[in-house]
């Protein structure tokens, strides 16, 4: 039994792909602190300028008083939604498979989420189905483990009977080895070498949200996030 664990983000990069593609379940982090300002309610895409984020407008509450599973969506202006669309379909109207999945991710933003966690299961599932990565998923808000940072991801480990947990580059700074020797869980480093593909402007830009990668190669971008007939970069990406 191999186990993940990683917040749900926005319409993820193709590292987090390749972490739950590599593991037997996905335990999605749902009940730790909301990070403001980051790839939870956003994601960057591919312009003919450069970059630019696709955001979802959450409700403000007070700093370090949510948890992920808790944050609203918010209601204050609607049109963010045909804004994501508009700059997505700016973006990636001429890339081969524009056709293949654009219809389907707009259906998504269109739907009346109220909560950021529904919204961003419901794309991660269907770039799962595109991507045909059949890895199990289970939400931590559902066991029992508690504790903080490395102690939190023990404890989930061993109430899920885990043999092996993959962890980030990062984990290296918090997880505790001999706790998880103990424990007789092994731990194993992702090392994800990001591909270089064409994509439709140049020069290439790493670390775009998946939908980059699936535009331009469709069925392909599985391959593709594990480096089969690519160049890869040669640094290891957290």
């Amino acid at each position: 039994m191999k186990i993940t664990i990683h917040q749900p983000e926005h319409l993820p990069w193709l590292g987090f792909f390749h972490k739950i593609a590599i593991a037997d379940v996905y335990v999605i982090l749902d009940d730790v602190q909301y990070r403001r300002r980051y790839f939870q309610n956003r994601n960057r895409i591919r312009t003919c300028s450069g970059t630019q984020y696709v955001s979802v407008p959450v409700v403000k509450e007070p700093r370090n008083s949510s948890l992920i599973k808790d944050v609203k969506i918010s209601r204050d202006d609607p049109r963010w939604k045909k804004r994501n669309i508009k700059s997505i379909s700016t973006a990636y109207s001429k890339a081969k498979y524009f056709n293949h999945y654009f219809d389907s991710l707009q259906e998504i933003y269109l739907k009346d989420f109220n909560f950021l966690l529904d919204m961003n299961l419901e794309f991660i599932r269907y770039l799962m189905q595109a991507l045909n990565i059949k890895t199990g998923f289970v939400f931590s808000s559902s066991l029992e483990a508690s504790g903080h940072k490395g102690d939190l991801i023990l404890n989930i480990c061993k109430e899920l009977k885990a043999e092996t947990y993959i962890s980030g580059v990062s984990g290296k700074d918090y997880l505790n080895l001999e706790n998880f020797e103990e424990a007789g869980i092994k731990i194993t480093y992702q090392e994800f070498y990001h591909p270089v593909y064409k994509q439709l402007y140049e020069p290439f830009v790493p670390c775009m949200s998946i939908i980059d990668l699936l535009f331009n190669y469709g069925d392909k971008s599985f391959s593709i996030i594990n480096g089969i007939d690519v160049p890869l970069m040669k640094k290891v990406f957290l």
